[in-house]
């Protein structure tokens, strides 16, 4: 019986159970897939996501440092050009600055070629002036060829020289002016230094009745240069005046006023009379060195238009009516000599 038991069908409750506790299963079974299935998809989602993440982060820095170092190059760049650009800039002007001084020299060396070449046409004019016969007719000049006691010239005025005003324009060419050279002086027995026209250094002085009334002309002496030298005065308020190459160079008044020059002295060229004779009591250190011409003296005080024309190149044809240079009497002494 119980063989048979086993053996026997299943009912149809039976298979309608056994069905239901099939499909239990495959539900379950089916419920537990699905459980897993979208934990399974999130993780690898998860894990191409945090691939993919990391790929970008690799990929954004490299990128990053890729345009940071194409953007440092272009500044590194920039930067060069910039300092290029200033270095020409200033390359340029250093040759703009260069090319300015060097026409600044030049400018420079044209005009003190000009100043020099003017100043020597000055100087060349002043000696034709003085020695040119077919300019001036100053034929000749007298030649002191040394300081010494013995060298002088005496003048024989051709008229008194009863003086209340005069007059005295000379052309000389000094070799070297100390502190006191005469180029003429006129004196008596009672007063050696009547009149007189010196040089001290770079000054020419005139000097009426003594020492004390001197009128003096500053920076108008140039050794071994023709100088025109032309002296006034006047007895009448002591007016006095000095000239040089035809500009006036100093004046005064009250320059011995009221005095008279007397007659009856001697007059004499490149040396001081102090002695009471010719040729005697000289001093070797007043005595002049170079070159005298042209010297002519009036008994009036000429114009201004007079004096200046006495610089100019006609002046030895105009003589003075006192002394008259190439009509008065000059003898030369002791080594001085006429040259032409």
């Amino acid at each position: 019986a119980a063989s048979c038991d086993c053996q026997r069908e299943h009912s149809k409750w039976d298979k309608l159970f056994i069905m239901l506790e099939n499909s239990q299963m495959k539900e379950n079974m089916m419920l537990q897939a699905l459980d897993e299935l979208p934990r399974l998809e999130l993780q690898t989602l998860k894990a191409e996501l945090n691939q993919l993440a990391t790929t970008l982060a690799g990929t954004l820095a490299t990128v990053t440092s890729h345009v940071v170092s194409q953007v440092e190059q272009v500044l590194v760049r920039s930067r060069e050009q910039a300092e290029e650009a200033r270095r020409l800039q200033e390359l340029e002007q250093g040759k703009v600055l260069e090319h300015v001084l060097q026409l600044s020299h030049n400018v420079s060396a044209r005009l003190g070629w000009l100043e020099s070449a003017w100043h020597g046409r000055d100087e060349l004019q002043a000696q034709d002036t003085a020695l040119q016969q077919d300019k001036l007719g100053c034929e000749t000049a007298i030649l002191f060829p040394m300081r010494s006691r013995k060298i002088f010239g005496s003048v024989h005025p051709t008229s008194g020289m009863t003086l209340s005003s005069f007059t005295a324009c000379i052309w000389l060419k000094v070799t070297e002016a100390l502190d006191k050279t005469i180029v003429f002086s006129y004196g008596t027995k009672f007063n050696p230094y009547e009149l007189q026209l010196y040089l001290s250094r770079d000054s020419a002085v005139l000097a009426v009745g003594g020492a004390q009334h001197k009128l003096a002309a500053r920076n108008v002496v140039i050794p071994g240069k023709w100088l025109h030298l032309c002296g006034t005065w006047s007895s009448e308020n002591g007016s006095a005046s000095l000239w040089a190459q035809g500009q006036l160079a100093g004046s005064a008044s009250g320059v011995a006023g009221a005095h008279t020059i007397p007659d009856g002295g001697i007059l004499q060229l490149g040396q001081e009379k102090n002695g009471c004779c010719v040729g005697g009591g000289f001093d070797e250190a007043l005595a002049f060195s170079g070159k005298l011409t042209g010297f002519n003296l009036w008994d009036r005080v000429l114009s201004p238009a007079e004096v200046t024309a006495q610089s100019t190149g006609d002046s030895c044809g105009t003589r003075g009516n006192v002394v008259g240079w190439g009509v008065t009497e000059v003898l030369p002494y002791g080594g001085a000599q006429y040259v032409s």
